[in-house]
């Protein structure tokens, strides 16, 4: 360990240059636009992983953007682990609530400002380095695979065809993820399990044309009006979703397992004050934590329809939209929840409007094993870097590509992430600390050590 330190010690200002240059790209697969600086990123991570000491690295094309992979494979007989991340990021809209520019990244208050700084590029290249430090300390006690992917934000459409076609290069005995959250450097955590997602677009069409309000409001049906009905009537008085069969597959907790999982340090003050809310919101019944890992979630991710620029314009819009998002939590499928909300978006439609349903993307809930070796080693890293037991958690998003894992390569995954809930991914001011960032790195190689020595 003092080994690791001494190396980071010595790095930390090269570490944190190396990051700001991968943040500076404005690698935002959603929006084609970028196309250019999506694949400069990914030439980027592939020089940086050759640099740390990778092999066999390549900048893999698919039908979209490219994966990035390289390996070191020090010993067959030795366990191997996957790393997976992703270079691309998020959109940074509404840019006039960043206080400073999101692809240039600044420090405040010993945090990194920028979008990308924790989903995923700070994160992902912690590895990166922890790699470049096994390698120049001569102390990698396994082998290594890297697979960092450019199609995380919007779905990895491509990533199940390129797992399956290249099993055997990626054949390994774990995944290794840090694209999770932790409770904090004081309350270091592993997340156990993931939600899955359903993610689609709806559009509600009225009249053929934008129609003038004072003619013929009150007379034909305003889509936006029809809309918000609509995706009001989704939640009970209880803040339960309504669609048929919803909760028909969902995985009930014992009250055991409840306990524990609210047995993790949470304040609601202070959870309420980092927000700027009054109270909390959501189903009844359930804890904060409980409402964020153990059940399913609808929400609306953006609306729109008829006119939104400067001054007045009294219209009645032809159309209407939303993006929806909803989180599933074990036993659910994601193709039968986005059939059962398509059914039941369709049904609920008046006759004065008509409804289209478009899915975009989703993803399996899953749950990770606690009493795997991979689990385990993950524990003594973070017990012997941060001096106390990780505490276990459920987290509230997604990682679709991890239950894609599983079926394609049998093999689990470990998720130690070193985030915060609080680092505003997706949001504009995305953050990640400089503390949290220097941790994982002297964190991992613990992590390789372990699973090199459990395994035998």
């Amino acid at each position: 360990m003092q080994e690791i330190k001494k190396y980071v010690e010595e790095n930390k200002q090269r570490f944190l240059d190396e990051l700001f240059e991968l943040l500076r790209f404005p690698s935002i697969s959603a929006d084609p636009k970028y196309k250019e600086d999506v694949l400069k990123t990914a030439e980027y991570v592939a020089a940086k992983l050759q640099a740390a000491g990778a092999e066999q690295v390549e900048v893999c094309s698919t039908a979209g953007y490219p994966i990035v992979y390289g390996e070191k494979i020090i010993d067959p007989t030795k366990p191997t682990v996957l790393v997976y991340g992703h270079y691309d990021v998020q959109p940074a809209d509404p840019l006039e609530l960043w206080e400073t520019p999101p692809f240039e990244p600044t420090i405040r208050e010993g945090k990194i400002f920028a979008r990308g700084a924790c989903d995923d590029k700070g994160q992902f290249y912690m590895h990166v380095k922890a790699f470049e430090i096994m390698m120049q300390t001569n102390s990698l006690p396994c082998n290594i695979k890297f697979m960092i992917e450019g199609e995380e934000e919007v779905g990895s459409s491509n990533l199940d065809k390129f797992v399956a076609a290249n099993k055997e290069r990626l054949k390994a005995d774990v995944v290794l993820i840090s694209d999770t959250a932790m409770i904090s450097l004081e309350n270091p955590s592993l997340e156990t399990g993931l939600r899955g997602l359903s993610y689609l677009e709806v559009e509600v069409t009225g009249p053929n044309r934008d129609l003038h309000s004072g003619v013929y409001g009150g007379v034909v049906a305003n889509p936006a009006t029809i809309l918000c009905q609509m995706i009001a009537s989704l939640h009970d008085q209880n803040n339960h979703i309504t669609i048929p069969g919803f909760y028909d597959d969902v995985e009930s907790l014992t009250e055991e397992e409840r306990e524990m999982l609210n047995a993790a340090p949470y304040n609601e003050e202070v959870y309420k004050k980092d927000l700027g809310v009054e109270d909390v919101w959501g189903e009844l019944g359930y804890t904060t934590i409980e409402r964020t890992g153990i059940r399913p979630t609808l929400e609306v991710n953006g609306i729109w329809g008829g006119y939104i620029g400067e001054g007045a314009k009294t219209v009645l819009p032809s159309k209407a939209y939303a993006k929806i998002s909803m989180r599933l939590v074990p036993n659910q499928s994601s193709e039968k929840i986005t059939q059962l909300f398509k059914q039941h978006f369709e049904n609920i439609a008046p006759k004065s409007v008509k409804v289209k349903v478009s899915p975009h993307h989703g993803g399996e809930p899953v749950v990770t094993p606690t009493d795997s070796v991979a689990f385990r080693a993950a524990e003594k890293a973070i017990e012997e870097s941060f001096g106390k037991k990780p505490i276990p958690t459920r987290g509230g998003g997604s990682i679709p590509i991890v239950a894609l894992f599983e079926r394609e390569l049998q093999i689990k995954t470990v998720l130690m992430g070193f985030g915060l809930d609080s680092d505003n991914l997706h949001s504009p001011n995305e953050k990640y600390d400089i503390a949290n960032y220097f941790k994982g790195i002297e964190t991992i190689p613990l992590f390789h050590k372990y699973f090199a020595e459990l395994s035998k």
